[in-house]
């Protein structure tokens, strides 16, 4: 699967603020942890980054004037759970993060539709996703945009923190999906 020509776009914050959103670059790694907060998911980004090479996982950043990542979504077009993503029909994202400063000011939904507007122009029907239970606000964004529940996840899963260290994650969701 090649998927690499990926889109850029721009987006004009209430404050008149020019936030840039383009493909994430090995430069942009160190801004995924968010001075530290997500420091534990290096090696995982690191991952996803590789991926992104051979285009199974595709990933944006939101770029600031000041050149610092500010917001960030991943998607997965090929995995091996294909209830997740098929790479034809269906996709999934996850680690869709906005900064809070940034938050309730359109710039998540409007980078919500580029990525549903990049599947369409590829074919592509549902859109996939998980959205933490704790996280009543994302889960209205969601709702908004036109996702509907389809169940529960116990959303536990495993990554190597920055340590080398396996970690488990315990990050109750629940499943959604759109129609493209």
């Amino acid at each position: 699967m090649n998927h690499t020509v990926m889109l850029e776009a721009d987006y004009i914050m209430p404050s008149g603020e020019h936030i840039h959103i383009r493909p994430l670059e090995k430069a942009d790694l160190p801004g995924l942890e968010w001075d530290g907060e997500y420091a534990h998911f290096r090696k995982l980004y690191q991952q996803h980054y590789e991926n992104s090479l051979g285009g199974n996982t595709l990933v944006w950043v939101a770029i600031n004037p000041d050149a610092e990542v500010i917001g960030q979504v991943f998607l997965l077009l090929l995995s091996r759970q294909r209830e997740l993503a098929d790479g034809v029909f269906q996709a999934y994202l996850f680690s869709f993060r906005i900064k809070p400063a940034y938050r309730d000011q359109g710039l998540g939904g409007f980078i919500l539709e580029m990525v549903e507007g990049f599947l369409r122009e590829r074919g592509f029907r549902f859109l996939r996703l998980n959205v933490a239970r704790a996280n009543p606000l994302a889960r209205r964004m969601y709702e908004k945009h036109g996702y509907r529940m389809i169940g529960p996840d116990p959303g536990v899963w495993r990554y190597q923190d920055q340590n080398g260290e396996w970690q488990t994650c315990h990050e109750p969701a629940w499943k959604m999906i759109k129609k493209l």
